[in-house]
């Protein structure tokens, strides 16, 4: 049985300063601009970097971004 998380959440890692990770899915139809607009601001807004990026043969893309853990409070990315 795999663990499975909900859409948009944050995977916490144990060793300190690693990276958390956030999954985001956007949807088939969206522009390559619109996408790379759309993570660019989500690297702005909350310190967010790309660290994988898939494209599926649907149209949809699947990203994950990273950033450094922090004690200070950031948003999450949003889609």
């Amino acid at each position: 049985m795999t663990d499975r998380r909900p859409a948009g959440t944050i995977e916490r890692v144990s060793a300190p300063g690693e990276y958390e990770y956030a999954p985001l899915r956007i949807p088939a139809g969206t522009s390559r601009s619109a996408a790379a607009q759309l993570m660019s601001m989500q690297s702005d807004t909350g310190g967010w970097e790309l660290a994988r990026l898939q494209l599926h043969a649907d149209g949809t893309r699947k990203v994950i971004m990273r950033r450094r853990m922090r004690l200070s409070y950031l948003p999450r990315p949003m889609v």
